[in-house]
């Protein structure tokens, strides 16, 4: 592909994303900014969120990841039905019943100051660890295969695009981000479907018998028995189902978007439809993965180091040119559906959570609007210095554990709202930090050295379940002795 080429794709996708923006933002106030003023279709928002939930990480990742995980992702996204339920019939209820705007406020009500303001630290420490890896690792592709031919230093692409995202994205806020949402979720899917259709073609193998070559094949290995092994199936599951609450129940970026339906009937009915919708998608992804090492081995591709490079390998160096046009379409479609709706969030939890800007009576809406503008910019700002970060690291392993530690946030999160909503009791709010930072320091102590202590057992996704179980057991020895 010709480096104008690539601009122009680039540029259109761009000008139809500000096309949305503009419709979507027009007569637009920190309502429509923070909930959509709660007019978002239910159908609208849940197809969207399947980009969201996917992300570049998906995108990326998973078909690379195949080789030594295998299919075993899968039970992890079955495990997801039930934490969808959980968030549709319990979750969401508390927070339409409390009216609330950024999902955190209810911590405050329950336990109180202290508390509060811990759980939208954790979440504005891991959103913004975790955005910032998903655009590391997007605009990384990108830089490599598009944009160093052009000599375009790295720093210059990443405020580029994220400049591009503050501008589109700082009047109409959720509002925008749930119609933006569903361009991504389009092309990201697109991508990957017609990457398989090309492969299929290339090999001269019906779709028919492309499925049959991946069933034959040991990658498509679902269920793993083994105890020890850290992608055995209930590990998974169970995993998935937690994933599912934390990620999407206890995440402002995720609910932001459910909380802009009108109601909270409609807010279940997009949370199961989207939570159903990730069982196709995600085995798409997936099967795409078992097909690039398939193409690779018939065609005596050399397997990349790092697995995150096979997809934009294959697609961009042996395809043709429809499969690197789709390909970067996707990679494009990925970037921004990882930064735009956690950019939102994050000025959201800091403009409502730590500035008050709803609760303040004293402030004009005019002058809110121009706090919540600002707020976004230095947001922006605090991704785009992460992200230069990670790429002067410029070691894998350690970005990895970076982007693992960010996980080990919502641990605490999942201990807090558990105590809240399964017990009784208050707390001793003060002490609720120290419990909130020991426990993730606790899990990864044992994380690092559990084959040695646990004769040979490796901690999975099941390291959040524990996570929060510490946190809630320290709430316990914190409690008040009468309850609430």
């Amino acid at each position: 592909m010709k480096p104008y080429s690539i601009l122009l794709i680039f540029a259109v996708y761009t000008a139809v994303l500000f096309a949305i923006a503009w419709i979507t933002s027009r007569k637009s106030d920190n309502e429509t900014y923070f909930i959509g003023n709660r007019q978002s279709p239910w159908y609208v928002v849940a197809y969207g969120m399947i980009g969201a939930s996917l992300s570049g990480v998906t995108f990326i990742s998973i078909p690379g990841d195949v080789s030594t995980s295998y299919f075993s992702y899968m039970m992890i996204v079955i495990g997801y039905l039930l934490g969808y339920a959980v968030i549709a019939q319990v979750l969401l209820p508390l927070y339409y019943n409390l009216n609330l705007t950024s999902i955190y406020s209810y911590l405050e009500t329950r336990f109180g100051f202290f508390s509060y303001k811990t759980g939208a630290f954790f979440f504005i420490l891991s959103r913004s660890i975790g955005a910032s890896f998903r655009v590391y690792l997007v605009v990384n592709v990108l830089q490599l295969f598009v944009f160093d031919a052009w000599n375009i230093p790295f720093v210059v692409t990443v405020i580029l695009f994220m400049g591009l995202i503050i501008l589109y994205s700082f009047r109409g806020g959720i509002k925008t981000i749930v119609w933006t949402d569903t361009l991504q979720t389009t092309f990201m899917i697109l991508a990957v479907a017609v990457t398989i259709l090309l492969i299929s073609r290339d090999m001269n193998l019906s779709l028919g018998s492309l499925i049959s070559a991946a069933a034959e094949s040991d990658y498509s290995k679902m269920i793993i028995t083994d105890w020890t092994h850290r992608h055995h199936f209930i590990k998974q599951f169970l995993s998935g189902a937690f994933i599912a609450i934390v990620m999407t129940g206890l995440d402002q970026d995720m609910m932001q978007k459910n909380l802009s339906c009108r109601n909270l009937r409609d807010a279940k009915k997009n949370i199961y439809l989207m939570s159903w919708s990730l069982i196709p998608v995600n085995l798409l992804f997936l099967f795409l993965g078992l097909v690039l090492y398939l193409y690779a081995a018939a065609n005596n591709i050399t397997i990349p180091g790092s697995s995150d490079d096979l997809f934009p390998t294959i697609a961009l160096q042996h395809l043709g040119p429809l499969a690197g046009i789709v390909f970067f379409i996707g990679l494009v479609a990925a970037a921004y559906s990882s930064a735009d709706g956690s950019l939102t969030s994050l000025t959201t939890s800091f403009s409502v959570d730590f500035l008050g800007l709803k609760k303040n009576k004293l402030v004009s809406e005019e002058r809110k609007i121009q706090i919540r503008k600002r707020v976004h910019f230095v947001m922006a700002v605090l991704l785009i210095s992460l992200v230069m970060i990670f790429r002067a690291i410029s070691d894998q392993s350690v970005i990895q554990k970076l982007f693992t530690i960010a996980g080990y946030t919502y641990g605490p999160l999942l201990g807090l709202y558990s105590f809240g909503l399964f017990t009784k009791f208050s707390v001793k709010d003060k002490w609720v930090p120290l419990i909130a930072v020991l426990s993730p320091i606790i899990c990864w102590v044992l994380s690092t050295n559990s084959e040695q202590w646990l004769l040979g057992y490796k901690f999975g996704f099941e390291l959040l379940i524990l996570n929060g179980l510490i946190t809630f057991l320290g709430l316990l020895l914190l409690r008040n002795k009468t309850s609430n």
